[in-house]
């Protein structure tokens, strides 16, 4: 039988910014990347979100930003290697000590937003986050976009890896996410999401903006937690897979 890990972005509300249902989405999906706080979330907010991952038995994943709470951490930021490798570190050790608090383990690490979309490219900053990670524990699996740079950059430095595909973001032809400034870039559909996210699954390919259909080897299924529809979207692709005969199980140790 198949297996594919199911996996959201969370922990980023605060007071002043609701994004996302955490507590919904904690039901459906298997992996929470929940928020260092740099570029979203509260220290007790990030904590209760925790707290309910370890009720709900899945499995934590830090998930690590620019420091840019103005730009929900989705704005290119020129940073030099030594800040940048300090704030992972930083955003690592944090979430580590909350997780502890509560009864729960860091199992893996994928960055946030613009630094995601960075290392998936940009050969510097990628070493930066991996040698940041392996610092803070060499175990901790590194989840990036699948065919990235951040990826090869990653195993070449003996750290543990795991590709992501992404159910609500629309694919270039070259196996790259459409940047979210562009018309389309953010799917809302959750019938279409469910569809070409099985289709994944079950072939390995995405149809791309141009209709062509991009190969995409993928150990984990992303569907953003702040994205309109979000929770509707990972509750239809979870049914999907499973109708499917997809087992959905986490990709990093409980």
């Amino acid at each position: 039988m198949p297996t594919i890990d199911l996996n959201s972005d969370l922990g980023e509300n605060a007071p002043d910014r609701i994004v996302g249902d955490d507590a919904a989405m904690l039901r459906i999906v298997s992996s929470a990347n929940v928020s260092c706080g740099f570029h979203a979330g509260t220290p007790e907010g990030i904590r209760a979100t925790l707290e309910a991952a370890v009720a709900n038995g899945v499995t934590i994943g830090a998930h690590p930003g620019y420091r840019d709470y103005e730009g929900f951490g989705r704005r290119p930021v020129d940073v030099e290697s030594t800040t940048l490798q300090a704030h992972v570190e930083y955003q690592l050790g944090a979430l580590q000590a909350l997780a502890t608090a509560v009864g729960g383990r860091v199992a893996y690490v994928k960055p946030h937003g613009a630094l995601y979309n960075a290392i998936a490219h940009d050969e510097r900053q990628a070493r930066d986050v991996v040698r940041a990670v392996r610092a803070v524990d060499p175990s901790l699996v590194l989840l990036c976009l699948a065919g990235g740079v951040a990826l090869r950059v990653a195993e070449r430095e003996g750290l543990p890896t795991a590709a992501e595909a992404f159910a609500d973001r629309a694919y270039a032809p070259d196996g790259l996410l459409v940047p979210r400034t562009e018309p389309g870039a953010v799917l809302h559909d959750p019938a279409v999401v469910a569809a070409r996210m099985t289709r994944l699954a079950l072939e390995g390919v995405v149809r791309a903006v141009d209709g062509s259909d991009v190969a995409v080897a993928a150990d984990s299924i992303c569907v953003h937690g702040d994205s309109a529809g979000a929770v509707a979207m990972a509750r239809a692709t979870r049914s999907a897979l499973e109708a499917a005969g997809v087992a959905i199980a986490p990709f990093a140790g409980a």
